[in-house]
């Protein structure tokens, strides 16, 4: 299904489009760097998109342990974040957060363009 959102968005440059990026929160780094320094191979992580639940995508997150042109890198602290080319229409303005909610510890998007999302939080639209 990640294929499907990379056609439908092929023609995507970095030259041609200047984006706001995504930022990270003080606790999304330190988890980051915290993942990073269990693994030195990590260079840090990349979130991508696919198309996926009610609402129509979902977020993924993966280590990236070798650099892609195809992606944007953002950083804070020395904590890396890398965004495919595809993805960035959809993510763009994002603010990545790492939360403790109870018993569970998970990294929160804030996107300001996401518009619905189901009702288990998994998935939104644009």
């Amino acid at each position: 299904m990640k294929n499907d959102v990379k056609k439908n968005i092929h023609c995507i440059s970095k030259k041609h489009v200047s984006w706001n990026g995504l930022t990270l929160t003080d606790a999304a780094a330190q988890q980051i760097l915290h993942l990073k320094n269990k693994d030195p191979n990590i260079l840090g992580l990349k979130v991508t998109i696919k198309k996926s639940g009610c609402a129509g995508f979902t977020y993924l997150m993966d280590k990236v342990m070798s650099l892609d042109d195809n992606n944007l890198m953002y950083e804070r602290n020395g904590a890396k974040l890398f965004v495919p080319l595809y993805a960035m229409p959809f993510v763009d303005g994002t603010e990545l957060d790492y939360v403790r909610e109870g018993l569970n510890h998970m990294f929160k998007f804030n996107n300001p363009q996401a518009q619905h999302s189901c009702g288990c939080g998994e998935s939104f639209s644009i």
